[in-house]
């Protein structure tokens, strides 16, 4: 086998991917794990995990990533920093094409999750990084003393609106419904907060500043008001978008973009699978993305003992 060629090549360092990687070192089979961003995935933006089990005090997200990506290490996985462009099929084999070179791999367990969504509106992206964000944990303290908001009424808007409280003056929440979407404990957690307040059934047109983030413009959907409030951030958490521009063609996807699969975590292609937020139907935990990876790791054993 040469220097670039494994067993099991898994795209994705989140919960999902280095548990693939944990149980396919296990397994003594040769195995590395790509990913682009941080090892841990999403999770490491958490301020703090109280979900996961086996933390009984919780855990913070980072912390909790680096557990996982030094135990699955610890077992034999080898992990690399690189972006993922393609994938080729040639035979029984799959080519990862990265910008770290071309990997090639027996099978292929797809765990790259999901990427944060855009507003879309006018002003976004021109201010990106300079007062808009959509990571309150990784930028929050840049903005001690601000007004800020937070867009969306979800689990990842509410933990962001939290955190940021630690450095803001006032957080809006601004939300297209009269009413949250997140968990019961988040939102009891939210209403005892006396820095958050709310704009319901109100959507963000566009992001206005010279240099960085001064206003945003808003529209109540149910009147057709509109307004404008001055803000020095803008942080956008509206959900998020499958990571699978490079597979379209290639891996049967539904109509979102989100890899199908069975239960199993097999793929229509012999030979790749998914797992964790990325999977069509994916309850988009950290701890069932974390079970999604050992079955596809299980199942990629299976389908190379199959193959011999």
């Amino acid at each position: 086998m040469s220097e670039n060629s494994y067993e099991v090549v898994i795209v994705g360092g989140g919960p999902a991917g280095l548990t693939a990687g944990l149980y396919a070192a296990r397994a003594g089979l040769r195995s590395i794990l790509i990913d682009k961003g941080i090892f841990g995935g999403q999770i490491t933006y958490a301020e703090h995990v109280e979900n996961f089990t086996g933390f009984p005090d919780g855990i913070s997200g980072m912390e909790l990533g680096e557990k996982m990506h030094q135990q699955a290490q610890k077992h034999g996985l080898n992990t690399v920093s690189a972006e993922v462009t393609g994938l080729e099929i040639n035979g029984g084999l799959k080519i990862i094409k990265t910008t770290d070179g071309n990997y090639t791999g027996k099978t292929v367990i797809l765990a790259g999750g999901a990427v944060r969504r855009k507003l879309g509106v006018e002003g976004e992206t021109r201010l990106m990084g300079r007062g808009v964000s959509y990571c309150a944990v990784c930028d929050g303290s840049f903005f001690q003393g601000r007004n800020l908001v937070v867009i969306g009424g979800g689990d990842t808007a509410i933990t962001e609106a939290l955190h940021l409280t630690h450095f803001a003056t006032k957080v809006t929440i601004i939300h297209r419904r009269d009413q949250l979407r997140a968990t019961y404990v988040l939102q009891q957690k939210v209403k005892s907060e006396p820095k958050i307040d709310y704009l319901w059934d109100s959507v963000v047109t566009g992001i206005e500043g010279a240099e960085n983030v001064e206003r945003i413009k808003l529209l109540n959907v149910k009147t057709g008001e509109t307004s404008v409030k001055e803000v020095s951030g803008v942080f956008v958490a509206v959900g998020t978008s499958p990571d699978t521009e490079y597979i379209k063609g290639i891996v049967p996807l539904d109509e979102s973009g989100y890899i199908i699969t069975n239960e199993k975590m097999e793929t229509a292609i012999p030979g790749i699978l998914a797992a964790g937020d990325i999977r069509h139907n994916s309850a988009r935990q950290a701890i069932t993305a974390a079970g999604d990876g050992a079955t596809a790791a299980i199942y990629a054993q299976k389908y190379l003992t199959e193959s011999i």
